[in-house]
């Protein structure tokens, strides 16, 4: 799937590549954007790794009209861009106007309804009893701060020419292994999942920004993604935020991916391991 035809709008050229820009920018001396940074890490290595589907970046802009990329055509839930993204073959940007879930009040374009903060939708889908399970989400629930995001950039690897805010990897386990070891193993950085029954996309799009810290569900175990029949079950959706992009990228270009005891049986490694604990 292709993402929407572009439409002409001005575009800036650096070294024969596009940089996007937004209108933010009264100056653009030499194809510079003051808002939106050309990409700084050195993403090749990514494609190494046997992804099913290319990684996607993301950006956040306060601007709603980025120039030299078009806009989506229609309505999708936020969660729903990731694998348009995946399928495009080039990036495109989204609006208030696009979004038709929860993703819209997560990305604080709009504020929630206060029948959703009671809790009234959880019960009439069938997820909670009452109101009172449903509520207690919106508690802590991460959302972005409102009026701060007024458009979203997506672009699949590899036209990520933006610097990414969030670098989004959808994986089977034994490539999200490689990339969690690959975030600790210059770091010791601990990897955990924080996630709950709905609205997932809060842990997926604003969870990292706000924490700085990598994050990651299981495909499967939230009630949108599951209804929009999006991902196959077991698979590993890591978000990655900007913080976090170069070290990942870098480890993943110095270590071993395939470790000396994955190629050992288990006997093997028995026999092994008790003779590093002599030395």
């Amino acid at each position: 799937m292709d993402a929407p035809p572009r439409t002409e709008k001005k575009k800036f050229i650096r070294r024969g590549r596009i940089v996007l820009s937004c209108g933010h920018c009264q100056t653009k001396q030499g194809g510079k954007c003051l808002m939106i940074t050309p990409i700084k890490t050195d993403l090749s290595i990514w494609g190494r790794l046997e992804l099913e589907a290319p990684p996607v970046g993301v950006k956040y802009l306060y601007e709603k009209t980025p120039e030299g990329v078009s806009r989506i055509d229609g309505e999708y839930a936020l969660c729903e861009l990731i694998k348009v993204a995946q399928e495009s073959s080039e990036p495109f940007f989204m609006t208030l106007d696009n979004e038709m879930c929860v993703g819209r009040f997560v990305m604080g374009m709009l504020p929630w309804p206060p029948g959703a903060k009671g809790g009234q939708l959880g019960p009439k889908l069938k997820i909670f009893e009452e109101s009172r399970a449903n509520s207690r989400l919106y508690d802590d629930l991460p959302q972005l701060k409102e009026g701060t995001v007024n458009s979203v950039l997506f672009a699949p690897f590899p036209k990520i020419e933006f610097d990414p805010d969030l670098l989004l990897v959808l994986a089977a386990p034994q490539e999200a292994e490689i990339i969690l070891r690959a975030m600790a193993y210059s770091t010791g950085e601990r990897y955990t999942s924080n996630a709950q029954t709905v609205i997932a996309c809060a842990y997926v799009f604003a969870y990292p920004m706000l924490t700085g810290k990598v994050n990651y569900i299981m495909t499967g175990l939230s009630f949108g993604m599951k209804a929009y029949q999006l991902f196959k079950p077991g698979q590993i959706l890591l978000s990655i935020p900007y913080q976090w992009i170069p070290a990942i990228t870098r480890n993943l270009a110095r270590m071993d991916w395939v470790l000396p005891a994955y190629g050992m049986t288990p006997d093997e490694y028995r026999q092994y391991f008790p003779t590093l604990l002599e030395e």
